[in-house]
C-alpha cells in the first residue's frame, strides 16, 4: 500500500509538472495565430461576399438600363422591348437570369427565361425610384434583384409609367464564394504552417542560451566542471554570475566548516592523548582504576572522531565525481597489511568510470569501514561490488556498493541490533562498534540506503548500500 500510495503521488507530481518555457510559448503563438489568421479569413472572406454582391448588383443594373434603353413605346402607349437581350441567359429558359417589366393597366413583360415563373413578389415602383433586395426565398430559388421605375414620355399623352426588374440566383454568387473561401483557407493553412515553423526554429535559437545554462549546471552536477564558464547573453549574465558565486560559497563554506572540525579534532585529542600517556606511565592509580579510566579516554576520542566524521558528511549538490576504483586499491592494499596473518584474498567487480558524487572522506569512510569488517570476519575471500544505476532525466546516476565475505555471516534477528553505535558483532574482537554506525550515517545523509544479509556466493555476510540518482 505504501509503495502504491508513493508511486500514486509521483504520478500526480508528474501530472502537475508545469509546461516548459518552449511548450507555453509555443502554445500561445499556436493560439495567437490561429486567431490572427482566423481573423483575417473572416474578414476577407466577408470583403469578399460584400464585394461579390455589390457587382452583382452593378451588373444588374447594367441590365435594367440595357432593357430601358431599348425600350420605345407605340402610339398606343404600349412599350417595345427590344429582341435582342443583353445576355443570352435571358432567352434560356430557367437560366437563373431573369427580367419583368410590369406596367400601368396590367401590362407585363418577362423574358424568354422568366415565363411560366412566378414574380408576384415584385410591385411597381415610382418613377427615379431604384431598389436592390437579396436574396429572396421564391420558388426559383434564392434571388437577387434589382429594380428601377422610369416613365417614358410620349408626345401628347401622359408618359408611361413602367418597372423594369433584372433578377439572378444566388448560385453563381454562392459559387464563385465558396471557390474563394476554400483558396483562402488553402492559402492561410500553408501559412501558418510556415509561421509556426519559423517561430519554432526562432523559438528554439531564442531558448538556446537557457539550454546551454542547464547543460553547463548538469556538468557542474556531474563534476565535470567547476563553474558556469559559457559566454551568455546580456539577460542571464546575472543570473549565472550568482550561481557561480553561490557554488564557490558553498565550497568555501564546507572547506571552512572542514578545516575549523579539523581544528577541534586536533585541540581534543591533544589533551586526551596527555591524558592517556598520564594515566598510563603514572604508579599512583591502580589497575583497577586506571583500566577503566583508560577505556573511557579510548571511547572519548573514537565518539570525537565519530562525531566529526558525521558532521562533515553530506550530499553535495556541485560535488565532483570521486573515481571509486583507484580508492578501493589503496584501502585493500592496507587492509591486507593489517589482517597479513589472515591471508585473505579480496576481489574486485568494480564497473568502468563508476565515480562516487560527494566528499573523497566520505567515500574513504563508507568503503573502508566495510571492507574493514568483511577482514574481519573473513575466512579467506572478500568480494568488492560497485555498479552504478543511471536513471532516465537524472544527472547523475545512482550507485549500487556491496561487500561481501565467507565469514559466519549475521543472523538475520541480530541485524538490527549489529547496526547500533557502539554494538559488536563479538565481544572478543577488537573495536568500539562504531563502524557500521557511521557507515549508516554516511549512507542516510545521502539518502541512500544500507541492507544487510547472507552473500549468496560466499555464504557470509553481505553488506550493500544504494546511493540514488541525482
Amino acid at each position: 500500500m505504501a509503495l502504491l500510495f508513493l508511486a500514486a503521488k509521483t504520478n500526480d507530481a508528474a501530472e502537475r509538472r508545469p509546461f516548459s518555457l518552449a511548450a507555453r510559448a509555443a502554445l500561445t503563438t499556436g493560439l495567437v495565430l490561429a486567431a490572427f489568421l482566423g481573423a483575417i479569413g473572416w474578414t476577407l472572406s466577408r470583403t469578399y461576399a460584400t464585394s461579390e454582391v455589390n457587382k452583382l448588383q452593378d451588373r444588374l443594373h447594367d441590365y435594367v438600363i440595357t432593357y430601358i434603353a431599348g425600350t420605345d413605346p407605340r402610339r398606343d402607349g404600349t412599350p417595345l422591348l427590344p429582341d435582342t437581350p443583353p445576355d443570352p441567359m435571358f432567352s434560356r429558359p430557367g437560366s437563373g437570369l431573369y427580367a419583368v417589366v410590369l406596367g400601368e393597366n396590367g401590362f407585363r413583360w418577362e423574358s424568354t427565361s422568366a415565363l411560366g415563373r412566378d414574380f408576384s413578389f415584385l410591385h411597381p415602383l415610382e418613377p427615379g425610384q431604384s431598389q436592390f433586395i437579396g436574396p429572396v426565398d421564391t420558388e426559383l430559388g434564392r434571388l437577387y434583384y434589382y429594380s428601377f421605375g422610369v416613365a417614358l414620355d410620349m408626345p401628347e399623352r401622359a408618359p408611361v409609367r413602367l418597372t423594369f426588374t433584372a433578377a439572378e440566383t444566388e448560385e453563381e454568387l454562392e459559387g464563385n464564394t465558396a471557390v474563394y473561401r476554400r483558396s483562402l483557407v488553402g492559402w492561410l493553412a500553408v501559412l501558418g504552417v510556415v509561421l509556426i515553423v519559423l517561430q519554432m526554429a526562432l523559438l528554439r535559437w531564442s531558448l538556446t542560451p537557457l539550454r546551454k545554462v542547464a547543460s553547463d549546471m548538469s556538468r557542474v552536477e556531474r563534476g565535470d566542471s567547476d563553474h558556469l564558464d559559457s559566454q551568455y547573453p546580456l539577460e542571464l549574465t546575472g543570473l549565472t554570475d550568482r550561481i557561480n558565486v553561490f557554488i564557490d560559497s558553498e565550497r568555501e563554506q564546507r572547506t571552512r566548516y572542514r578545516n575549523t572540525l579539523a581544528d577541534l579534532a586536533h585541540s581534543l585529542k591533544t589533551p586526551l592523548a596527555v591524558i592517556r600517556s598520564q594515566m598510563e606511565s603514572t604508579g599512583d592509580l591502580s589497575d583497577e582504576a586506571r583500566i577503566p579510566l583508560l577505556d573511557q579516554v579510548r571511547r572519548m576520542d573514537e565518539l570525537v572522531a565519530y562525531q566529526l566524521s558525521r558532521a562533515t558528511t553530506g550530499r553535495q549538490t556541485f560535488a565532483s565525481a570521486v573515481p571509486i576504483a583507484g580508492h578501493a586499491e589503496d584501502l585493500v592494499q592496507s587492509l591486507e597489511k593489517v589482517y597479513a596473518a589472515k591471508n585473505v584474498l579480496c576481489e574486485f567487480d568494480i564497473e568502468d568510470g563508476a565515480a562516487f558524487y560527494g566528499e573523497q572522506g566520505d567515500l574513504l569512510e563508507l568503503m573502508g569501514n566495510l571492507l574493514e569488517n568483511a577482514f574481519k570476519w573473513a575466512g579467506h575471500h572478500v568480494l568488492l561490488v560497485v555498479k552504478t544505476r543511471p536513471q532516465p532525466g537524472r544527472q547523475r546516476p545512482g550507485l549500487l556498493l556491496s561487500v561481501e565475505d565467507d565469514g559466519p555471516g549475521i543472523a538475520e534477528d541480530k541485524i538490527e541490533k549489529l547496526l547500533q553505535r557502539g554494538v559488536r558483532g563479538d565481544e572478543r574482537v577488537k573495536g568500539h562498534g562504531i563502524g557500521l554506525a557511521i557507515v549508516q550515517d554516511i549512507v542516510r545523509a545521502y539518502n541512500g540506503e544500507l541492507t544487510v544479509d547472507r552473500s549468496a556466493e560466499f555464504g557470509g555476510a553481505r553488506f550493500s548500500v544504494q546511493l540514488p540518482p541525482n
